[in-house]
């Protein structure tokens, strides 16, 4: 029954994932940085702050008493991660949310999995590690797995040059796509670095635990600390594009839509935190491995591409084109199978 609910939280998590870009399409007269970055607010400081004040007693104080030591990576992996959530944006733009989001999140879920084995091969004795997924059985399952994963990333992306750059013939076209291609793979391997952050959090984790928390609510001090770094980063680059494009006018001009583009954006923060607050609680009932992280991806590909049929983003490509699609998908969502059942073997 743990597994089940477990899968449950992921499955909410990940159609809030695969749903939050959503209201931001939806925002007119802004530029892209200006809604990312009040959708960003509310994603990475608002709302973790307050789901961390209603679920951690005396959060705040646990934080300040952590030595900088533990604070510091937590906050860099945050700081990594927020280049990758800021390329995903791009990505999003560039490939359309069916095509982005599966070459993301594909890239996501394989070095995903693997960072916090890596990490406890070197710096922890506690859960399965690296050496693990080589030796044991199980563990070259879920190898396998993120073989085949990757391999459906491929497919994918030559999906999406097809469809834009050999259907229309235009090679402007092909570059936009090389070049969402390039990013969206950036961002995926970056977007991992949020799973190594919970990794690296779970001191603090302890800690909440240590406090009274509830299991299911663990993660949430970790959150706040990890999603500090991710809001920096993204803070920055949107600043600077502000500046660059003289964009601040934006947050006042009453001649948009403020009020219902501000709505959109903090609506779209929130829905998009809504994925870690799951994703913390299905990762207390599956352990923070490989099969927790790669399912969480999978539900995300499958209701984002849900989303991209019901967008219509397919509909002038050509049988061949969406026969790749479908297949690179096939491929990413068999992985998760062969993920789950090396960490079942492993477990």
């Amino acid at each position: 029954m743990q597994v089940v609910t477990g899968i449950i939280y992921h499955f909410i998590g990940g159609f809030a994932s695969g749903s939050f870009y959503l209201p931001l399409k939806k925002i007119e007269g802004w530029s892209w940085e200006t809604g990312w970055i009040i959708n960003g607010f509310f994603a990475w400081i608002a709302v973790p702050l307050i789901a961390a004040m209603l679920t951690v007693p005396n959060f705040l104080h646990l934080i300040s008493e952590t030595h900088y030591s533990l604070l510091f990576p937590v906050t860099t992996m945050g700081l990594l991660w927020g280049i990758g959530g800021l390329t995903f944006g791009l990505a999003i733009r560039y490939l359309g949310m069916a095509l982005g989001m599966s070459i993301v999140l594909g890239f996501c879920s394989a070095f995903g999995s693997l960072m916090p084995a890596i990490y406890r091969e070197f710096f922890s004795s506690e859960g399965i590690r690296f050496s693990d997924l080589v030796n044991l059985t199980g563990g070259r399952w879920i190898l396998m797995g993120i073989a085949l994963c990757l391999s459906g990333i491929s497919f994918c992306g030559r999906a999406g040059i097809f469809r834009e750059a050999v259907a229309k013939n235009d090679n402007k076209n092909r570059l936009v796509v090389w070049k969402g291609l390039l990013i969206a793979g950036a961002s995926g391997i970056l977007s991992a670095c949020f799973n190594f952050g919970i990794e690296t959090g779970k001191p603090l984790a302890k800690l909440a635990l240590e406090q009274g928390t509830n299991s299911l609510f663990q993660n949430n001090i970790t959150f706040v600390v990890l999603l500090w770094g991710g809001f920096t980063t993204n803070f920055i680059y949107c600043l600077f594009r502000n500046i660059r494009n003289k964009s601040f006018k934006d947050y006042t001009n009453s001649n948009q839509p403020l009020k219902r583009n501000y709505t959109l954006a903090a609506l779209a923060g929130t829905v998009w935190f809504l994925q870690f607050f799951f994703y913390g609680m299905g990762e207390s009932k599956l352990g923070n491995g490989a099969g927790s992280w790669i399912l969480h991806m999978s539900f995300i590909i499958l209701v984002s591409n849900g989303w991209g049929v019901v967008l219509q983003e397919w509909k002038d490509s050509d049988k061949k084109t969406i026969a790749i699609f479908a297949t690179g998908l096939i491929l990413i969502l068999s992985s998760v199978v062969l993920v789950g059942y090396g960490s079942l073997l492993l477990n």
